[in-house]
């Protein structure tokens, strides 16, 4: 057998975003790109800002000798400094340019922190909705994903939390802005998880760690804000990218950040730098890294991001969906009018509309539309939604 049973599985099971932009890329060459409504995929369509490209110019012509050398493995110092002091004012608490590294995008930092904490067997909470890989990249160090649903509205549903606590437990991850949902934690509910989780220590003799994702924190709508998670507990681990506000998702450029009063720090960081290594990262782009230490507090135009929201909201309100305006990020979780969520994306893909099923993100029932797309195509979407709930009120009958 050429390839392990393992990865055999893993091929069945992987993301269901990745099959359904397949599929859309097939119906495109049959149909023509502009006969198909693409909303399967989380790709920023937008272009860096403008100085992103002033910096980048002015970087690459740099020809002093080590500019593309090795550097130490958790990067430049002076380039964690420079995001260290943007990132005390999001967090609340005062982080130095030695309680972070610099990543390779946010699921290089994943993979690092889990390689940094796990031993073989213990969980770590996932809470549903949720991306996907994050199964995976636990996999990759013995780790093993703890599935917790979210409440009716996709908040933090702390009792379930509680319950699924166990002595086995080393961390807890939260996505906010989340995806698929563009929820936002408010920041009581971020406190009172932090108190949770410090008495559920004390109770098993153990430090379970919050471990926050936040690729999404700057695409933000109608003035919500984004709590810091170290304002609300001690023992947490920020992992982010330029990604999403920079849109530079293929340059694969993060970061991750622990709370400076953290357990054991001076040993975890060493552990994630040493691990930042020998998972074959070595160490972030170092280009990159010089480009985004000028770049603190440059994000893409999000008003752009809300027109789309704005204007995909009013089509499937129109059709007849179910969902809550989503506060940040860039998708929106409809409830399927078909229990079996999977069976309505097949409807949608016959009026050439490519979605993503809820069951791809542990939370069968919904599906995610991701509107990082050019207005043209979610308002010529208009016609194949409708028809779609039509044909699916005619089923359901």
């Amino acid at each position: 057998m050429a390839i392990s049973e393992k990865m055999r599985l893993f091929g069945r099971k992987s993301s269901w975003i990745r099959k359904m932009f397949e599929e859309g890329a097939r119906m495109k060459a049959e149909f023509g790109a502009d006969q198909v409504c693409d909303f399967s995929l989380g790709n920023p369509d937008l272009p860096p800002p403008p100085q992103f490209t002033e910096v980048i110019r002015r970087i690459t012509v740099d020809e002093r000798p080590g500019a593309h050398g090795y550097m130490p493995n958790g990067g430049y110092p002076w380039v964690k400094e420079a995001l260290a002091a943007r990132m005390s004012a999001e967090q609340g608490v005062t982080i130095a340019g030695s309680d972070m590294l610099m990543t390779c995008g946010a699921a290089g930092g994943l993979n690092v922190v889990f390689k940094a904490l796990l031993n073989p067997g213990e969980e770590v909470i996932l809470l549903a909705p949720y991306f996907v890989e994050y199964n995976f990249y636990l996999d990759n160090h013995g780790g093993v994903g703890r599935t917790v649903n979210t409440d009716g509205d996709f908040n933090l549903d702390l009792a379930a939390i509680e319950a699924a606590i166990s002595a086995r437990t080393k961390a807890i991850v939260i996505n906010s802005p989340n995806n698929p949902t563009g929820q936002i934690y408010d920041a009581a509910s971020l406190a009172a998880l932090g108190e949770l989780l410090e008495t559920a220590g004390r109770r098993f003799g153990t430090v379970i760690y919050l471990i926050a994702d936040e690729p999404y924190r700057k695409i933000v709508f109608d003035g919500s804000t984004v709590p810091g998670v170290m304002a609300a507990y001690r023992n947490s681990i920020v992992v982010s990218s330029y990604s999403k506000d920079l849109s530079l998702p293929g340059e694969r450029i993060g970061y991750l950040a622990v709370h400076p009063e953290i357990d054991a720090k001076a040993e975890l960081v060493d552990a994630m730098t040493l691990a930042n290594r020998i998972l074959g990262f070595v160490n972030a782009p170092a280009l990159m890294q010089r480009v985004v230490a000028e770049l603190q507090g440059v994000s893409v135009d999000t008003a752009i991001y809300a027109r789309r929201r704005e204007s995909f909201c009013s089509i499937l309100r129109e059709a007849g969906y179910r969902f809550s305006a989503p506060k940040g990020a860039f998708y929106i979780f409809p409830q399927s009018p078909l229990a079996d969520d999977v069976a309505f994306i097949a409807l949608l893909q016959e009026q050439r509309i490519l979605a993503v099923p809820g069951v791809g993100f542990g939370a069968a029932g919904y599906f995610r539309l991701a509107f990082c797309v050019e207005d043209e195509v979610i308002r010529r979407s208009a016609e194949g939604f409708r028809e779609a709930m039509a044909r699916a009120k005619r089923l359901s009958v």
